[in-house]
């Protein structure tokens, strides 16, 4: 970590991360600068579920000046959004790559590519599924009127239109993430599949009142919002149970390997342990025999003083000069 904050300080992460987002909103305006080139063509094929249904004879309305324009803007802005999300993504993975462990990219990949992918699929159904159900549903409120009332006819108007229709398509696109965010938690072990086995009643009732407050207030749309948020709550816990497995049997391998280097370890150990005895014994051996030689150094001073006659001492000078004087005296 040290070597990594050396090669990449504080202010080069900021330096990337303002380059990663400056890509990322070049991207977006390029695109949006396409799309509303294109703009009639994408509310032309927003507006395709209702034309069916209401037949070519009828018309959408305006009742502000700048209400088309603005609308053309945010169906532009809605487009790039979409054409420029795997900029975005690509950006983001870049910044955040180069700090994760190689297992962990790998985990992540699949995430990061299924991710565009659910949200396609849940604009696809509300486009090609709910939307002519419920579009039928709201005209089958028309009359013809008669002798005693006048008719009824809907009057679509172009702003309030792309406002529903573009919220239908992000609640079912957000929606749709829900595996892969709690397959993440499952994987960073903040919930786990039998907990939200245990909260399946809870989340039904959760998912049909989301599905009643993003949706229009018709049964179709919300039982059509509701259904997919359970049946992707399941494969939720099944993935999660999956990667629970993964992750077990990822930890029983690393704990194999432990102990397969414990053990070589304690082997080493017990070898170098073996020959430290030994040379502990060898040493201990020589010692006994240097205190051997030792003992019969000392035991030959003790022998030769008890065999050796013991010398006279040395008479003294007063002895001496006593024998001199006795002499003379002779």
């Amino acid at each position: 970590m040290q070597a990594h904050d050396k090669q990449m300080p504080i202010m080069e992460h900021l330096i990337e991360l303002r380059n990663r987002l400056t890509w990322s909103v070049l991207a977006l305006f390029i695109t949006f600068g396409i799309c509303y080139f294109f703009v009639e063509d994408i509310y032309g094929f927003l507006v395709q579920p209702l034309a069916d249904i209401m037949g070519p004879d009828r018309r959408m309305i305006y009742t502000a000046l700048t209400e088309v324009f603005f609308t053309y803007v945010k169906v532009s802005f809605f487009a790039a959004c979409f054409v420029s999300a795997p900029v975005f993504l690509a950006q983001l993975w870049a910044f955040v790559a180069p700090g994760l462990y190689k297992n962990e990219r790998s985990a992540f990949y699949p995430f990061l590519f299924a991710t565009p992918v659910l949200f396609l699929a849940g604009g696809a159904l509300v486009y090609y599924l709910i939307m002519p159900l419920a579009w039928k549903f709201f005209l089958s409120f028309e009359s013809a009127g008669g002798a005693s009332g006048l008719a009824i006819q809907l009057e679509a108007k172009v702003g309030e239109y792309l406002s529903l229709v573009m919220k239908l398509i992000f609640a079912f696109g957000l929606c749709f993430q829900l595996p892969v965010l709690l397959t993440l938690m499952a994987r960073a072990g903040i919930v786990t599949a039998d907990s939200l086995a245990k909260r399946r009643k809870y989340a039904v009732v959760i998912a049909f009142v989301f599905a009643a407050v993003l949706t229009p207030p018709d049964l179709i749309s919300q039982v059509g919002l509701a259904i997919p948020i359970v049946i992707l709550y399941e494969i939720s816990i099944l993935m999660a149970r999956m990667s629970e497995r993964k992750r077990a049997k990822r930890e029983a391998e690393e704990d194999d390997d432990t102990d397969d280097d414990d053990n070589s370890d304690s082997d080493d150990t017990d070898g170098d342990d073996g020959n430290v005895d030994g040379v502990d014994a060898q040493g201990s051996a020589a010692a006994a025999a240097d205190y051997g030689d030792g003992d019969t150094d000392k035991s030959g001073p003790k022998a030769l003083s008890g065999s050796a006659p013991m010398l006279d001492k040395p008479s003294s000078p007063k002895g001496d000069d006593d024998e001199d004087d006795f002499n003379s005296a002779r």
